[in-house]
């Protein structure tokens, strides 16, 4: 997979400094967005180019399309059954719709007027939305949410 690259410092005079951002990799026809994995279930991928092995489609996943997010949240690859990132190429208009399905992961970000509304939108849906701080190559919170 071919990724344009940049120094950090210079991408991020380019990227907004606070509020809720998608930061990801794109083009005209896909996204990239970034999963970490057990070795297993990750090297199989990269050898196969697909999942299989050991991974379990029934499982929650959770992607992120901020690399720098994905390694903070992973420990830099040293947490427990997250020390492989894989970069996954999605079709944009797929990853629209899952953001379209999508559910905040807390009442208070939803939306939603009441916690009943909120909780039942929560059982349809099988996407989860997670705003997070986001964080600078040294573990730093940043006024940026991210996702």
């Amino acid at each position: 997979m071919n990724l344009a690259v940049s120094l950090y410092l210079e991408q991020t005079r380019r990227w907004p400094s606070n509020g809720p951002h998608l930061l990801a990799q794109y083009d005209a026809e896909t996204v990239v967005v970034y999963q970490a994995y057990r070795p297993a279930i990750g090297h199989f991928a990269a050898a196969h180019g697909r999942f299989g092995g050991k991974y379990s489609f029934g499982r929650m996943s959770w992607i992120k399309p901020n690399f720098l997010w994905m390694m903070f949240r992973s420990g830099w690859g040293t947490k427990p059954d997250q020390e492989v990132t894989l970069a996954l190429r999605l079709r944009r208009n797929g990853f629209k719709q899952m953001l379209e399905n999508a559910v905040a992961s807390s009442f208070g970000a939803s939306g939603y007027r009441t916690q009943e509304e909120w909780k039942a939108a929560l059982e349809r849906s099988d996407v989860r939305l997670q705003w997070d701080p986001d964080h600078d190559p040294a573990g730093k919170p940043l006024d940026r949410r991210a996702n």
